[in-house]
């Protein structure tokens, strides 16, 4: 099946096709993450910090793709609502380790389970071989690209390839092709 815009077929047009799921996707996510400070954002980070043992901060910054900065006051939120906690590296006092309460295991868990169930109404109209082997391969594709160009900002790369200029609903998620404010 050859997917279709009203103005025409996008046939293996991988950047079409990625960004209706990630729109898609977000949109669905977000309002079911309303009670993770961030949204998506704290999410990621808490699934990361879950999945890896105790990260740096600017560790996680980078595998996220999250300015430095920006991580610093989405971890301040996320710790100051009791879900993670920094600890000082006793190899380098300099350095902060990022670690998961028992209570943000607990958010976690719940909310792993409603983006499951997002994900699952996401790709409903696809077999579920099919989904197994879309998410192997996405993520199979996100991890070598991370591998060739890591720290890489995904917005940077976009707004150097974005018309500056067009019309609403179209290119990035702004009004005339620039981003919402707070989104990267």
């Amino acid at each position: 099946m050859t997917p279709t815009t009203p103005d025409g077929p996008h046939e293996s047009d991988l950047g079409w096709s990625l960004a209706v799921l990630l729109r898609h996707w977000h949109e669905r996510v977000e309002g079911r993450l309303s009670d993770v400070r961030h949204g998506s954002r704290g999410y990621h980070v808490l699934t990361d910090v879950a999945e890896h043992e105790a990260p740096t901060q600017a560790s996680l910054a980078e595998r996220l793709l999250i300015d430095r900065s920006v991580m610093t006051y989405l971890l301040d939120d996320l710790e100051e609502d009791g879900l993670v906690r920094r600890e000082v590296d006793p190899r380098d006092r300099r350095v902060r380790r990022v670690c998961v309460t028992g209570r943000g295991r607990e958010v976690l868990e719940e909310a792993r389970a409603r983006v499951a169930e997002e994900e699952q109404q996401l790709l409903a109209g696809v077999d579920r071989p099919t989904q197994d082997l879309f998410r192997d391969a996405a993520a199979q594709a996100a991890e070598a690209v991370q591998r060739r160009s890591p720290g890489t900002d995904p917005c940077a790369a976009v707004r150097e390839v974005a018309p500056t200029t067009s019309g609403p609903g179209e290119g990035s998620p702004g009004e005339g092709g620039r981003p919402v404010a707070g989104e990267r």
